[in-house]
């Protein structure tokens, strides 16, 4: 999405640009913006979490079917990743405070909507409209962020935070989901949602600038009614297929409509002047092997924890509680792994580190084949899972620098705007793709591993893919230290 540094101040004398040349010192009402948009940030980070050691629990509660508790994750990461790149574009040219803020008002009347489901259909219906407000706050959030702060090192540093407490949001969701059911039930997961979003939205106008850009181009309508309506169509027909067979008319139908619709969409992209996805910067081999790393990356992890979830539960008896426990030793590694990474970068460079990245989670997810009915393979989930977490925080930095590196300043609004589209429909399309896998199958832990044979597989063959894809670039790497401090990484 493109960013405009120079529309806000403008419009909004109170909120001066910082004079990042002098000093990375943010005044109070600096920290305060910061605290708003990464806490909006970490809230949607933590929806991706909070719920899956719950899933079990929920199922039995609401009476869904193991097969159809899928449908919990998806029905909010369909709507969050298919509506992200046209909320971006609306926020652009109509104002990203004011879709930021409808956002946040959605998403907080969803999550109590979810809180008091009394029904399988009240509780997606609720799922999706959380998916909805996030996807109108992630990419205002992020536009707002880099139009706040000028590009410099006070740029950096709040980038910076607001990455650390993505993932940091991703870890407690774990624990507290585990923590929240156990003590008081799933409904509370949902609950502290809410809690959130109405401790969030009544700060934010007083504080949000608004800002869009200077020159308003107009809504690429057709393109984005066609990416919407082909993510749509094809994630809804996979995740049906996987549940019922390939049999069924709306199965076909929705499937042929998916592939038709995103065809279209490349034709759109292709001719239009004021485009959602620019097809030259596609072209970028550092941005189309770069977004295909980071794409495996999520969507293979997401994959991972929602299958172990199930397994540490219904196969183990772990309790919820237990589960998040698991899954916190998991998060504390991502940790050690988010300091060390940039350092790794600093040595390796950011295309051999994604590779390296890549292939880790790969051999790491292959171990986890070794799980079994007794409880030593808690300690083997643990390890395995942390490790590969590691590497999956490695992917995701040393992705998001591949991508943005060697780009033009005017373009680089296109290009994080691409890294952000990456994650959230890795985030949408692993669970439907390969979770279901486990949840359709006869014997649970036959399942479990065939979903993390074909992951590892995939995961090995990106690896490959992405390392000679990257090889072949003619742009001369640039060294991994520039490219750490760059982003403030360093």
């Amino acid at each position: 999405m493109p960013t405009d540094t120079t529309s806000s101040p403008l419009k909004h004398p109170k909120q001066r640009p910082l004079d990042t040349r002098r000093s990375t010192r943010l005044s109070t009402r600096d920290k305060l913006v910061l605290f708003v948009l990464c806490a909006a940030q970490f809230m949607v980070a933590l929806d991706f979490s909070v719920l899956n050691v719950a899933l079990p629990v929920l199922g039995r509660d609401l009476g869904m079917s193991q097969s159809a508790l899928q449908w919990a994750v998806t029905a909010f990461a369909l709507p969050s990743g298919g509506f992200l790149l046209l909320f971006g574009r609306i926020g652009d040219l109509y104002g990203r405070r004011r879709l930021f803020l409808t956002g946040l008002a959605l998403f907080g009347a969803a999550s109590l909507l979810a809180t008091f489901a009394w029904d399988p259909a009240s509780f997606l219906t609720a799922r999706a409209l959380q998916g909805l407000g996030a996807a109108a706050i992630v990419p205002t959030g992020m536009s707002l962020l880099t139009t706040t702060f000028p590009e410099g090192p006070a740029r950096d540093r709040a980038l910076g935070i607001s990455g650390t407490l993505l993932s940091l949001g991703f870890t407690v969701g774990m624990v507290a989901g585990g923590v929240l059911t156990d003590v008081l039930s799933w409904r509370s997961t949902m609950g502290l949602l809410a809690v959130f979003a109405l401790i969030v939205l009544p700060l934010a106008p007083g504080l949000l600038p608004e800002s869009r850009t200077p020159d308003r181009p107009r809504l690429d309508i057709p393109g984005a009614v066609t990416v919407t309506g082909g993510l749509l169509a094809l994630i809804y027909s996979l995740s049906t297929a996987a549940e019922r067979g390939f049999g069924g008319a709306d199965v076909i139908t929705t499937l042929v409509a998916g592939v038709a619709l995103l065809a279209a969409f490349g034709y759109v992209e292709s001719r239009t002047e004021a485009p959602l996805v620019s097809l030259p910067m596609l072209r970028r081999r550092t941005v189309a092997w770069g977004n295909l790393g980071g794409l495996v990356t999520f969507s293979m992890m997401s994959t991972v924890v929602f299958v172990l979830t199930l397994y540490l539960q219904e196969t183990l008896d772990l309790s919820a509680f237990e589960t998040g426990l698991v899954f916190g030793v998991q998060g504390v590694m991502s940790a050690v792994a988010g300091v060390n990474a940039p350092k790794v970068i600093g040595r390796f460079g950011a295309r051999r580190t994604l590779v390296a990245s890549l292939a880790g989670q790969g051999v790491l997810t292959t171990a986890l084949l070794g799980l079994g009915e007794g409880g030593r393979s808690v300690w083997l989930a643990t390890a395995a899972v942390s490790l590969a977490s590691m590497c999956h925080l490695g992917a995701i930095i040393s992705y998001g620098l591949t991508v943005t590196s060697g780009v033009p300043n005017e373009e680089q609004g296109l290009a994080t705007g691409l890294v952000t589209s990456t994650q959230q429909v890795g985030l949408t399309i692993g669970i439907p793709l390969l979770g279901i896998l486990a949840t359709t199958s006869t014997d649970l832990l036959s399942g479990v591993h065939t979903v993390l044979s074909l992951d590892a597989a995939i995961l090995l063959v990106a690896a490959v893919l992405v390392a000679v894809g990257l090889g072949r670039s003619r742009r001369p790497e640039t060294s991994g230290a520039v490219e750490a401090e760059a982003v403030g990484l360093r």
